[in-house]
C-alpha cells in the first residue's frame, strides 16, 4: 500500500483513472452528460468510462473495474452505488472518488463534500489549489448468521458498509418507495412512505450486545451507524465516518408515535446534539439480535436477517475529500 500521500500524487501526476456513472440514481440520467463536461474541463481524463443502465450488474462491473489497476475510481451515484464501490474498494491502494447524484447522499454528506456537481467535481482535482487530498476513513463490517432471503437457516452473508446498517420501518420504507416519486420529490418520498406504513408496522425488541454487556429495547426503529448521516440529516455535530466508533441508536420506543416525535427530535436536534449523549451507545463491535428474526438494510439493501454481528474496520477505505475534512 502507498502513503496517501502517494497515491495523492500518482493520481495528481495523471494516474490511471476510472470513471462508473449509475444513470439510474436521481440524477445520474439527467447529469451524465453534464458530468463528463465538467471533468474534462477540468483536466481528468478517464480512459475508462463505464455507464451503469442496470444496477444489478454493479457487482460484476467492479470486477472488471478492479481488472484495471487504477488508482483513481470515480463513482457517480447514489448510496446504493456507492456502497457497491466501497465494498469493492475497501483495503485497497485506490483512491474512491464521489460524484454525489443520488436522493440522500449521506456517504458524501458524510465526506463533507460539495452535493453540486461543479463543487464535487472541483474537489476532484487532486493537486490543485482549489482541489481536494486522499484521506483514509473508516468502515464498517457485517455479518449475519439468519435465515437471509430465505436460503436455509445458519447461511452467513458478509458485507462492508460506508454508512449505516439498520433495523424495522426503514427497511419496509426502503422495499416499498415508489422510484418515481423519489426521482421528482426527493427525500420527501421517503416520509411519505414511512407516514403510510407507520401505522401498520409492528414494534420489536432488540437485545444489544457491546463487550459482553447487553442492552433490551424495544422500538420500531434502530441503526447503526459508521457515517455522520441518516436520511440527508447529520446524527450528532461529532459524528464522522473517521470517528473510529460505529453508533448504535434506536428512534422511539414501541409505541408508533413516539417514533414520529423521535424522528422530528432527531432531524432537528441532530447538528446539535454529541455521541456521548445517552441517546447514543458507541462501540468498535456490536451484536444484535431481534424478537421477532428481522430483515436487516445494509446501505440501502435488505442484507440478510437478525441475528447480527457489526465490527468496525478503521482507515480501511481511501476517499477524495475537501481539503477542510479533518483526517485522522
Amino acid at each position: 500500500m502507498r502513503s496517501k500521500a502517494e497515491l495523492e500524487s500518482a493520481i495528481a501526476d495523471g494516474g490511471r483513472a476510472v470513471l462508473v456513472i449509475n444513470s439510474r440514481s436521481r440524477r445520474g440520467r439527467r447529469l451524465y452528460g453534464t458530468a463528463r463536461r465538467l471533468l474534462r474541463e477540468a483536466g481528468l481524463e478517464f480512459p475508462h468510462v463505464f455507464p451503469v443502465t442496470d444496477p444489478a450488474r454493479l457487482r460484476e462491473l467492479f470486477a472488471d473495474v478492479l481488472a484495471l489497476e487504477p488508482d483513481l475510481v470515480v463513482v457517480g451515484g447514489g448510496d446504493g452505488t456507492v456502497a457497491e464501490a466501497v465494498g469493492h474498494l475497501a483495503h485497497r491502494d485506490i483512491a474512491l472518488g464521489v460524484l454525489p447524484l443520488g436522493t440522500t447522499n449521506n456517504f458524501a454528506r458524510s465526506l463533507e463534500l460539495p452535493l453540486d456537481l461543479p463543487g464535487a467535481v472541483a474537489t476532484l482535482a487532486v493537486g490543485r489549489p482549489d482541489g481536494g487530498k486522499v484521506a483514509d476513513v473508516d468502515v464498517g463490517w457485517f455479518e449475519s448468521t439468519g435465515d437471509p432471503q430465505g436460503e436455509g437457516p445458519g447461511a452467513d452473508r458478509e458485507h462492508i458498509f460506508a454508512n449505516m446498517v439498520s433495523l424495522g420501518l426503514s427497511v419496509q420504507v426502503a422495499e416499498h418507495v415508489p422510484h418515481t416519486l423519489k426521482r421528482f420529490i426527493g427525500r420527501p418520498a421517503y416520509a411519505l412512505t414511512a407516514a403510510g406504513l407507520l401505522p401498520r408496522h409492528e414494534a420489536f425488541t432488540a437485545r444489544i450486545t457491546i463487550d459482553g454487556e447487553t442492552h433490551e429495547v424495544a422500538t420500531h426503529q434502530l441503526n447503526v451507524a459508521n457515517g455522520a448521516h441518516h436520511s440527508g440529516q447529520r446524527i450528532a455535530r461529532d459524528a464522522s465516518p473517521d470517528d473510529r466508533l460505529l453508533a448504535v441508536y434506536r428512534l422511539g420506543d414501541e409505541r408508533r408515535l413516539r417514533l414520529a416525535s423521535a424522528t422530528a427530535r432527531h432531524v432537528l436536534t441532530g447538528p446539535w446534539r454529541s455521541l456521548e449523549d445517552d441517546a447514543f451507545l458507541t462501540t468498535t463491535s456490536v451484536e444484535i439480535e431481534t424478537d421477532p428474526p428481522m430483515q436487516v438494510d445494509v446501505d440501502g439493501e435488505v442484507r440478510g436477517r437478525t441475528p447480527v454481528s457489526i465490527k468496525l474496520r478503521g482507515n480501511a477505505l481511501r476517499v477524495i475529500v475537501p481539503r477542510t475534512f479533518v483526517d485522522t
